[in-house]
């Protein structure tokens, strides 16, 4: 297959990029990695008039701490994030959750902005960063915006981006010491989009939860957060019997499709079961 014909753009400063989409409505994309973009354009899915290739844009290529957040760039790389020591000390759940994107010449292309602005329901970087509370910063020619990532996913494919804007950085709050984490995935071959996959967060303090934070992809049109789940396990002790339930609570809330890798019900029983080992983990991973 081959796309269909397009325009090509390369700007070299973000504000001629936001000029470019100023007044556009939506008929360009961004590219940065093109790793999922490209292979939709083959197929003819997406059929965008022209490409803003943003890679001479170098400002945007960074991951560091600022304040009490991890920055993340639009034009940082995955592997750049699965190999950094800042990452594995900012938000380890990020690090953990990287060996199972992709392999080494798609993480070699590929951006996190560029994978959450596609979107993909059975991704796994978009469960993180629910799961982490993280913030996505929008950029237009005209203002900026912060959008909590639990307003960011909003359908399948779909994100809460406007035609004119850029997702410029993601802004994830650095994990305190006392935080446990917990990630968990089945797939069909190392690599591959999650069947289903789990993040969880927790704080606990005397043996009882004090904050909770659970995210699944691969159950939904899109990554989400099961915010019954997490407020039922606040206050309660954190033994077994309570992170059964919870995950049981979570199997019970999603809502899957069945497709050629698994039935509904075998999605919600994964979900119950990873849910509950990346509570677990989360759990014995506090300080």
């Amino acid at each position: 297959m081959k796309p269909a014909p397009f325009g090509y753009e390369r700007p070299a400063t973000l504000n001629a990029a936001l000029n470019l989409l100023k007044n556009d409505g939506g008929k360009s994309k961004v590219i940065a990695g093109g790793q999922s973009l490209v292979p939709m354009m083959n197929f003819r899915m997406a059929r965008p008039d022209c490409l803003i290739d943003i890679n001479r844009i170098s400002e945007l290529d960074y991951h560091r701490i600022e304040g009490s957040d991890l920055a993340i760039g639009a034009l940082c790389r995955h592997t750049a994030l699965k190999e950094s020591d800042l990452v594995e000390q900012a938000c380890p759940m990020m690090h953990a959750a990287y060996k199972w994107v992709a392999h080494g010449p798609v993480r070699n292309r590929g951006t996190l902005c560029g994978n959450l602005c596609h979107a993909d329901p059975a991704s796994e970087m978009p469960a993180v960063v629910l799961a982490a509370d993280s913030v996505m910063v929008l950029r237009s020619s005209k203002a900026n915006r912060r959008v909590p990532a639990g307003q960011f996913f909003v359908g399948q494919y779909q994100t809460a981006i406007a035609d004119d804007e850029i997702l410029l950085e993601v802004r994830i709050p650095i994990a305190p010491k006392s935080q446990g984490w917990g990630f968990h995935e089945v797939n069909v071959r190392k690599g591959d989009f999650a069947i289903v996959a789990a993040a969880a967060i927790l704080q606990i303090a005397k043996a009882n939860v004090q904050a909770a934070s659970i995210a699944l992809a691969g159950v939904g049109s899109h990554a989400i957060r099961l915010p019954a789940a997490e407020k039922a396990l606040v206050g309660r002790k954190a033994d077994d019997a309570t992170l059964r339930e919870a995950a049981a609570a979570c199997s019970s809330a999603v809502n899957p499709t069945s497709d050629i890798h698994g039935s509904a019900d075998y999605r919600r029983d994964l979900a119950k079961t990873l849910v509950y080992r990346a509570l677990r983990d989360a759990r014995d991973r506090c300080g």
